[in-house]
């Protein structure tokens, strides 16, 4: 199951644009339900390695803030790059100093916030053009990125994040399959970038197969000058990953590492190219 707009895609590569902007009020409600029915203890309960449910918080507002004061507002102000700074070294120094301030802030107060502001950032992406270009998507190897990639991306940051505080607290993954196909969908448009330092022969496919009715099918086709997500000819993989949906949402967001989700995946064909999809990232990471 998948939400992709009609157009044809500006960047063909990267496959059939995403259409993720209704999804963000679902979004914004699922994180308030789950943020409400909270114990007090539950806020200090580790949700990520040295950060606290609180924390992560705190971090999804400060998210927040920073696409408001960016996209709508035009906002020119803020941190900087250090000399030498590389991109994922800068935003994890900037999330944790974000952090880190709010840590004075009381989980009724994060969480009253938190609503206020998650309705401006769902009516925000709800009004954006899909075709505009927006900020770079690393992972994917785009910049600047389409918006539709762009803000998908951030559904899938947002999804990710409510997944960790449910996990915490002992929840399992919300399989919605309105949400997570969208974030599989998202997740999979890393697969040639991932694949961007495998040599092979023009024509070489390596698929990816994701069960379950949030899941799908992804063909990565190897192209004279690069790997692409176009639509595919229709022969039999060179490589074929199947995957669960947990394993799948958990492997791109370094939940879980390659080797492990080589032991769980189900794979037909190339060995070396299964093992090459299996380095996915779709996190700054």
């Amino acid at each position: 199951m998948k939400t992709q707009l009609n157009d044809m895609p500006s960047h063909p590569w990267l496959g059939a644009p995403i259409d993720a902007r209704s999804l963000f009020a679902p979004e914004q409600a699922a994180l308030m339900a789950t943020l409400r029915g909270l114990a007090p203890t539950d806020w200090g309960r580790e949700a990520l390695p040295g950060w606290t449910v609180r924390d992560l918080a705190a971090h999804i507002l400060g998210d927040f803030y920073g696409r408001l004061a960016r996209d709508r507002d035009d906002h020119q102000e803020g941190p900087t790059f250090v000399p030498g700074e590389t991109l994922e070294a800068f935003i994890h120094r900037i999330n944790q100093e974000w952090v880190d301030a709010y840590r004075r802030v009381s989980p009724a107060v994060l969480t009253d916030t938190l609503g206020l502001i998650g309705e401006q950032i769902a009516h925000h992406f709800e009004a954006t053009d899909p075709d505009a270009p927006s900020l770079g998507v690393s992972w994917a190897g785009v910049d600047p990125a389409p918006m539709w990639l762009d803000s998908a991306r951030d559904l899938t940051e947002f999804w990710t994040h409510r997944q960790q505080i449910r996990h915490a607290v002992g929840q399992a993954t919300d399989s919605d399959p309105r949400l997570l196909s969208v974030v599989l969908d998202t997740f999979m448009r890393a697969l040639p970038h991932t694949l961007r330092e495998v040599t092979a022969p023009t024509g070489t496919q390596v698929q990816v197969r994701i069960d379950a009715l949030a899941g799908g099918t992804w063909t990565a086709t190897a192209t004279a000058d690069a790997w692409s997500l176009a639509e595919p000819d229709n022969k039999r993989p060179d490589a074929l990953v199947g995957l669960d949906t947990e394993t799948a949402w958990r492997l791109c967001t370094r939940g879980i590492q390659p080797d492990t989700a080589l032991a769980r995946a189900r794979i037909d064909g190339d060995r070396e190219l299964a093992e090459a999809a299996c380095r996915i990232v779709s996190i700054v990471y």
